[in-house]
């Protein structure tokens, strides 16, 4: 596969493998000689095994058409994107900042609103909104946890920097994908798993009961 690499031009993105020079990332540098490890025909017999296994699982998202919504497979890249683990750490480190701080807007518009006095935002962009809901001032939900899950959506620039395309707070999709891939992933690339340290996933169906637990008002934090 090395050739098909050479005078790989990504000047003008950021790619997550290789760099400007067609060299391998530091954090995907193990992943790199994985995959240099074996023949192009076995790349494409384990893209073929990852088309099955997404539609045996049925892993699916709907377009909408013409004669309404239709059902098309996931798409999936069996090259993984490798994140180094620092990187990631900042990235989670931030992602929880901007959750307590949406959190905190959403309070302080249904309340103080001290946001639209200081005319940070506009008032008739929040008070006019027919997403505006009246019945909510002067109320605040314990922790002031408005949204208790935010899928937001990441991009990097031609830089690498990771920058925020949206906030996902009132449909926060898209997680179960991630667990899917990870499946999908281990199913087709076990040696990845074997051979490389790799952050797990798996626990996140846990962690997301322990958080909506700790949020129940019930002396028995046991929401069904």
């Amino acid at each position: 596969m090395k050739h098909q690499w050479i005078n790989y031009e990504t000047s003008g993105f950021f790619d997550e493998l290789l760099t400007g020079n067609s060299n391998p990332r530091i954090a995907a540098r193990a992943l790199v000689k994985y995959f240099k490890s074996i023949s192009s025909e076995e790349m494409e017999q384990r893209a073929s095994a990852a088309r099955l296994a997404i539609r045996d699982m049925g892993v699916c998202f709907s377009l909408a058409e013409n004669d309404g919504d239709a059902d098309r497979p996931w798409p999936f890249d069996i090259i993984p994107r490798t994140i180094g683990s620092q990187t990631w750490n900042d990235v989670a480190l931030g992602l929880k900042q901007r959750t307590r701080a949406l959190n905190l807007f959403i309070d302080d518009i249904y309340n103080s609103q001290n946001i639209l006095r200081d005319g940070i935002v506009p008032t008739n962009m929040v008070l006019d909104s027919p997403n505006f809901k009246k019945a909510c001032s002067g109320f605040t939900p314990p922790y002031k946890a408005w949204a208790n899950i935010c899928g937001t959506d990441l991009v990097r620039d031609e830089t690498g920097r990771f920058l925020v395309l949206e906030d996902n707070l009132r449909v926060p999709s898209g997680v179960a994908y991630m667990l899917e891939n990870r499946d999908v992933t281990k199913r087709i690339l076990p040696e990845l798993f074997r051979n490389y340290s790799i952050v797990p996933v798996d626990d996140y169906p846990l962690k997301l009961y322990q958080m909506l637990s700790s949020l129940s008002p019930r002396k028995i934090r046991r929401p069904v």
